[in-house]
């Protein structure tokens, strides 16, 4: 059980490669997003613990059209690296504890690599699962800690999948959830509502003409979406994901992350493919 960008590892994966197209909305601003994640898991003993390492990188290449009052060359590429370390561990016959502890490298990296460019993200709780039942189901509960939120206590996490039908399942959760229908074992088609995101650093300030001087950048967006899976295998899977902005915001923000510079806050399509190994 792995932490990705967001608050939670929905994203259960060992790999993934993932490209991403936002085009360009009202507010002139389009985006890019490349993905590559490789996860180890090492059993530790008999008990079926494990010590799970492992990174991920993304890039964002942004582009804008519209005429913004401050120069935009800090604001064009954008490096995010993770470097995951989890513990599994079995805690007793029906739940298992899973740890994970995720320094971040936020960057657009003009300089270098500074102290402002790293952050910190972990997560801890209890799952359980009956995959073999007449009902599959999996739950999750805990707590999470994101750096990035801007929030600086744990928050809540909670995550919870059911197949409730032969061809129907549902999850509940943040930062995803989902309705599916499963053709068969190869086919699927889902319908989902999701968080998507990012945060940070800006290494040269972006002074404006009111003398604020904005030192990261955010973006939030919960996205309803349409999408389709195949299954190569039970672990293996391509995927295709399009769907629009139901709410977004880019802003600019200063040390404290208060706001400086609304630049976005039109909706988006959103276009997302790739491929995966996973754990579910």
């Amino acid at each position: 059980m792995l932490c990705n960008h967001n608050l939670w590892a929905q994203s259960t994966d060992i790999f993934r490669l993932e490209y991403l197209n936002i085009p360009e909305n009202d507010s002139g601003v389009k985006t890019q997003r490349y993905k590559a994640l490789l996860n180890f898991p090492i059993q530790l003993n008999n008990n079926k613990d494990y010590l799970v390492t492992g990174a991920e990188y993304n890039r964002f290449d942004m582009g804008y059209s519209a005429d913004l009052p401050f120069d935009k060359k800090e604001m064009i590429r954008f490096h995010v690296i993770d470097f995951n370390l989890g513990l599994i561990k079995k805690w007793n016959e029906n739940w298992n504890f899973v740890a994970i502890l995720t320094p971040r490298l936020a960057s657009n990296l003009l300089d270098g690599v500074l102290q402002d460019d790293f952050f910190m993200n972990g997560s801890a709780a209890f799952w359980k699962e009956k995959p073999k039942a007449d009902k599959p189901f999996r739950v999750v509960l805990g707590l999470t800690y994101n750096s990035t939120t801007g929030i600086p206590v744990p928050l809540p996490l909670i995550h919870y999948y059911k197949k409730f039908h032969p061809d129907w399942s549902f999850i509940v959760g943040v930062p995803k959830s989902n309705l599916k229908y499963h053709f068969d074992k190869k086919h699927s088609l889902e319908l989902a509502l999701f968080l998507d995101g990012y945060f940070l650093n800006l290494q040269n300030d972006i002074v404006l003409d009111n003398g604020l001087a904005a030192s990261r950048i955010s973006f939030n967006t919960l996205v309803g979406s349409l999408g389709y899976q195949y299954r190569i295998s039970k672990s293996m899977s391509f995927f295709a994901i399009v769907g629009s902005s139901v709410y977004q915001e880019g802003k600019l923000r200063d040390k404290d992350r208060g706001e400086v510079y609304l630049f976005n806050n039109d909706a988006n399509f959103y276009i997302r493919t790739g491929f995966k190994i996973g754990i579910f």
